[in-house]
């Protein structure tokens, strides 16, 4: 890293999008440097717990619902990491039960709804998330089932898209071009948190999971070296299984472009307490540890940064 990589210990931040329900609570907030430190956005996408009143009382069991939809406390993960390390931050604060910011809008369930697929809308079909209970507005749960006590209308799912999801993605898409332009190539850590995994054999369950949907969202170097960094921390980490990444990989890696993502799970029990409901002891240890993570791969995506505009400067020349 160079001269660039100094960043003052806590950014601007700037609220944006609108959830519906709650007026004068911002969808997403996004905190980043300007100049940026380095070339890393971390972003999360299902830690958001602002509940506006009117979903809470839709929910079937808003208790339980919350803790296994969330992504518990990552935010505070991501907070303490771009803190430390300069990394630019997006995090949601709408929740994953409002709308799931990790999923096309075409997937919904639209026997949620009470009458059913518009015909304006005819290019929205179900995908095999939403079949599978988890779509674009989550509807079932093992353990729960149904989430709702009745249908939803249209009319909500378009005020989600237009004030939580458009704004969203927009939102990290600039972000993550504007480090691509100014160092080269980018890298986006999508965080995410799981349940503890099972047992895969006489192996111990993995702790961390990285997803880069089977080599295609980042460069194998920079997955190379997370799971060499892993390894010399003595942690676990499975590459792809069970979570391999989702739309927000699909929609803004471009690695030929220099737009790198990794969609990265953790172990929820590693930071939280035995009830995997509030902030546990290894909480600042495993910010520490992701800290590190962070600072190498921003050393890797700036030299690959390097490497590609000085390809471009030498076909400029030619």
């Amino acid at each position: 890293m160079d001269e660039r990589s100094t960043a003052p210990a806590d950014s601007p931040r700037i609220g944006g999008g609108t959830i519906p329900g709650s007026p004068g609570t911002p969808a997403f907030t996004l905190a980043r440097s300007a100049p940026s430190a380095v070339p890393v956005l971390i972003a999360v996408p299902h830690a958001g717990r602002a509940y506006p009143g009117s979903l809470l009382e839709r929910m079937r069991h808003p208790g339980s619902t919350s803790l296994k939809l969330e992504d518990r406390y990552v935010d505070l993960l991501g907070e303490r990491v771009a803190r430390a390390t300069g990394a630019a931050l997006l995090v949601a604060h709408a929740p994953r039960a409002m709308i799931d910011l990790n999923r096309a809008i075409e997937d919904v369930d639209w026997d949620m709804f009470a009458r059913g697929k518009p015909d304006s809308v005819g290019s929205y079909t179900p995908g095999l998330r939403a079949r599978s209970g988890l779509g674009l507005i989550p509807r079932r749960l093992p353990g729960l089932g149904e989430l709702w006590k009745r249908r939803h209308d249209e009319e909500d799912l378009a005020a989600r898209i237009n004030g939580i999801h458009e704004p969203y993605h927009a939102c990290l898409g600039e972000t993550l071009a504007a480090l691509r332009d100014r160092w080269g190539a980018a890298l986006l850590v999508d965080l995410h948190s799981m349940p503890p995994l099972g047992l895969r054999g006489s192996l111990p369950a993995p702790e961390f999971v990285l997803g880069d949907r089977f080599g295609q969202t980042c460069g194998g170097s920079l997955i190379g070296s997370c799971f060499g960094y892993f390894s010399e921390a003595r942690r676990g980490a499975a590459h792809n299984r069970p979570y391999a990444g989702g739309y927000v990989l699909e929609r803004h890696a471009r690695p030929h472009d220099g737009l790198h993502a990794i969609q990265l799970e953790i172990d929820r029990s590693s930071y939280l307490d035995y009830r995997l409901a509030e902030p546990g002891e290894g909480l600042e240890a495993m910010a520490e540890l992701l800290c590190g993570l962070v600072r190498r791969l921003a050393g890797e995506v700036a030299e690959l940064g390097r490497l590609a505009q000085g390809r471009r400067w030498a076909q400029a020349a030619e």
